[in-house]
């Protein structure tokens, strides 16, 4: 089955395309970033998702995985939203093998928190889903969004790598714990792959900490705005 992940070279995207490669399918990546994997059957493309004209020709896609993104970068919208659409409208359209629709929104879609572009743009993208599971329907594919909170990636290293901010966030997370970018890789292929009866769905997944503790916390010397 053909795999298209977008945002393939960071870390929840090389987790994804690493754990489609050990199942034996073929990954297309697209990323401004050089490719993150080496293997036989991935393909990486260097192409900026806002452009709907730069994207690669991809043949049948069998699930799609809008993953890429920023975060405070001055553009979240065209990035995040404008972006996701353009590489679903384009993959969608004649892929008779399509089997799945896969979103990495965010926990900020659910809590607006964070910062506000972003937060706006990534409730957008659930947005965006919905209608697009509304129209994927008749053809048996299922679409769905992952809304996570915190994830071990480098782009959290503002509060991951600052022990204040992190003693702060794990007293309000009641797990006391965030994701690795595998963990995520194993929601990624249960959506895509086995679930096959849920669609229009945004899974909250943060460690309890929305619906049990809200909060954000981001270091004093970073604005957020």
């Amino acid at each position: 089955m053909n795999i298209v992940i977008t945002g393939a070279s960071g870390g929840i995207g090389a987790a994804a395309v690493r754990r489609f490669l050990a199942l034996g399918h073929d990954v297309f990546g697209i990323d401004l970033a050089p490719a993150a994997v080496v293997h036989p059957r991935y393909r990486h493309f260097i192409a900026d998702i806002r452009d709907a004209a730069s994207l690669p020709e991809i043949p049948d896609v069998g699930v799609l995985f809008n993953n890429a993104g920023t975060q405070n970068s001055g553009d979240d919208i065209g990035n995040n939203l404008t972006g996701a659409i353009n590489v679903t409208e384009k993959y969608i359209a004649d892929a008779p093998s399509l089997r799945s629709v896969l979103f990495n929104a965010s926990a900020s879609a659910v809590s607006g928190q964070e910062f506000p572009l972003y937060a706006a743009s990534k409730a957008g993208v659930v947005g965006y889903m919905k209608n697009t599971a509304i129209r994927l329907a008749p053809r048996g594919v299922t679409c769905n969004a992952l809304s996570l909170g915190g994830v071990l990636t480098s782009s959290n290293d503002p509060v991951t790598s600052d022990p204040a901010s992190w003693e702060k966030i794990m007293a309000v997370t009641p797990l006391k714990k965030w994701m690795t970018a595998d963990e995520v890789a194993d929601w990624v292929v249960f959506l895509t792959l086995e679930n096959r009866s849920m669609s229009g769905q945004n899974l909250l997944i943060d460690n309890g900490e929305r619906d049990l503790n809200p909060t954000f916390v981001w270091p004093e010397e970073s604005p957020l705005f």
